[in-house]
Formats: structure tokens, C-alpha cells, sequence
């Protein structure tokens, strides 16, 4: 299994984001998609995660400025990211979990997002 994550870079305080992850190696039903962070000197922590039912869950930190949606058929997940604020910078991993029989938890390369104060 691969995750490759896409869109990370440099944006202003107040500006938009988009990052994308692309799964392959394998079908991904009854999983979980989902986007982490990890600043420098805090743990990882999550962002946002999709079921493959479409349920989405935000960490308090980002509801209200993030959409995570998901296309089953292309095995593809989006975080679109508003109203960027400096403590938003991170490295952002993509990840997928199955947490029923096959279980699996696999993670991507990180992408880092930094904001400007």
C-alpha cells in the first residue's frame, strides 16, 4: 500500500489550503481516511478523518474551517483548509485505517504546511 500526499507549501495567515492523498496497492473498502499533523516538538495528532461511509469527525482546532471528503472509486481524499492561522503549521500526513478483519494502518509521507504570520 501507498499514500502519497500532495499540496503542502506556504500560505498567509487568512489563506487557503488544499491537500490531497492518493491510495493505491489496494481497495480500501471499510476504512478510514484521514489527515494528522505534527508541529515541531508536539505530537501527532489528528486533523480530520472520513469514513469510507462518508462520516467525517474535525479536531476542535479545525471545525468550522475544514472539509475532508473522499472518492471511493479513485481512492482519493482532499482536506480543503480556510481561514489559515500560524499554529496550523505542520507536517500533515495522510493515513489509512481499517480497524475490522483484515485490519491495517498505513501513512504517508507528510507534507509540510507552513503559514505566515
Amino acid at each position: 500500500v501507498q499514500l502519497q500526499a500532495f499540496g503542502g507549501g506556504v500560505v498567509q495567515a487568512g489563506g487557503s489550503l488544499r491537500l490531497s492523498c492518493a491510495a493505491s496497492g489496494s481497495t480500501f473498502s471499510s476504512s478510514y481516511f484521514g489527515w494528522y499533523r505534527q508541529a515541531p516538538g508536539k505530537q501527532r495528532e489528528l486533523v480530520a478523518r472520513i469514513s469510507s461511509g462518508g462520516t467525517t469527525n474535525y479536531a476542535d482546532s479545525v471545525e468550522g474551517r475544514s472539509t475532508i471528503s473522499r472518492d471511493n472509486r479513485k481512492n482519493t481524499m482532499s482536506l480543503q483548509m480556510t481561514a489559515l492561522k500560524p499554529e496550523d503549521t505542520a507536517v500533515y500526513y495522510c493515513n489509512v485505517r481499517r480497524i475490522i478483519t483484515p485490519t491495517y494502518n498505513f501513512w504517508g509521507q507528510g507534507t509540510l504546511v507552513t503559514v505566515s504570520s
